[in-house]
């Protein structure tokens, strides 16, 4: 539909008179006439009847005019939010905590001084989750991760950014520790806690994955017994006795807790921030995507697909 049909409506139904709006809109009563009988066809309803020698609005062109008002109305403010100038509408990302800390929090308290009008909302999920709501379209931009050993697969049309790296350890109980810190290759070390419990991810596998394909380098079938989503739970359960799991080689850890590092092959968690492909454009998406990138390691923006 032609929207300058719509506003001819309001202007007749403000005006009175063909020729006024005419004269209001700069063009010729013929034009005017055309696009209200053309508006008319769209919808197939009488919206002027003859009032003398001038014409008035129908009761259907009178409600029109007040939905036309509302649509033109729409249709500014969208221009407006989409527009140059300072961006403004709201964002929702999911993503896993430790991301969620890392990138997320700080790009809140930006986007809260620099660009006001952007509300970031934020669910925490962890990675098949935020894909699944990226797809149903219940979020704008997923935050996810994986491991070097158990590369995570995009489905096509997605457009992710590589973010940052870090290393993970085998966590384990200290006085289990002993004196052993050296670089062996990690099928070695994993092998020597094959008789302990494991502790893994309870809402996605990569952990999981990763402790197996270690495990079965070493030639062991690792017992998983717990399944944990928060790292403190995980510490909480080694300092206690009841397994092994992976943690940041980076981060502090509780007291009775020992770290060993996994190398030969590492043990890498790898984040990325994922869009559906061609969303990115939005200027508020555009915005919290380019804040997020400020942690990409310098792999380029690339669009993946199966």
């Amino acid at each position: 539909m032609d929207t300058r049909r719509l506003l001819f409506l309001i202007e007749l139904a403000r005006l009175g008179s063909m020729q006024r709006v005419a004269d209001e809109c700069q063009v010729t009563t013929s034009t005017v006439s055309q696009q209200i009988a053309a508006l008319a066809r769209d919808f197939r309803l009488p919206l002027i009847e003859p009032d003398g020698r001038r014409v008035r609005l129908t009761p259907a062109g009178r409600r029109l005019a007040d939905h036309a008002a509302t649509i033109l109305g729409a249709i500014d403010a969208a221009r407006r939010d989409l527009g140059p100038g300072d961006p403004a509408g709201e964002v929702t990302v999911a993503g896993f905590a430790t991301g969620i800390r890392r990138a997320l929090i700080p790009a809140i308290s930006r986007i809260c001084v620099e660009h006001p009008r952007i509300v970031l909302r934020v669910r925490e999920h962890e990675p098949p989750e935020a894909l699944a709501a990226l797809a149903a379209g219940e979020v704008d931009l997923a935050l996810v991760y994986d491991y070097s050993l158990a590369p995570i697969r995009f489905a096509a049309p997605l457009e992710v950014i590589r973010l940052w790296s870090a290393r993970w350890s085998l966590g384990v109980p200290a006085a289990d520790l002993g004196g052993n810190t050296d670089d062996r290759p990690a099928p070695e070390v994993v092998r020597e806690f094959r008789r302990h419990r494991w502790i893994v991810n309870s809402r996605n596998t990569a952990d999981e994955d990763v402790v197996r394909i270690l495990a079965a380098m070493g030639e062991f079938e690792p017992d998983i017994a717990h399944r944990a989503d928060s790292l403190d739970l995980v510490e909480d359960l080694i300092t206690t006795g009841n397994g092994v799991g992976l943690l940041p080689a980076d981060g502090p850890v509780a007291p009775g807790i020992g770290l060993l590092p996994l190398a030969r092959p590492a043990a890498l968690l790898r984040a990325f921030a994922v869009t559906r492909r061609g969303h990115a454009q939005w200027a508020p998406l555009a915005v919290v995507r380019a804040m997020l990138a400020e942690h990409a390691i310098g792999a380029p923006t690339a669009p993946l697909s199966n």
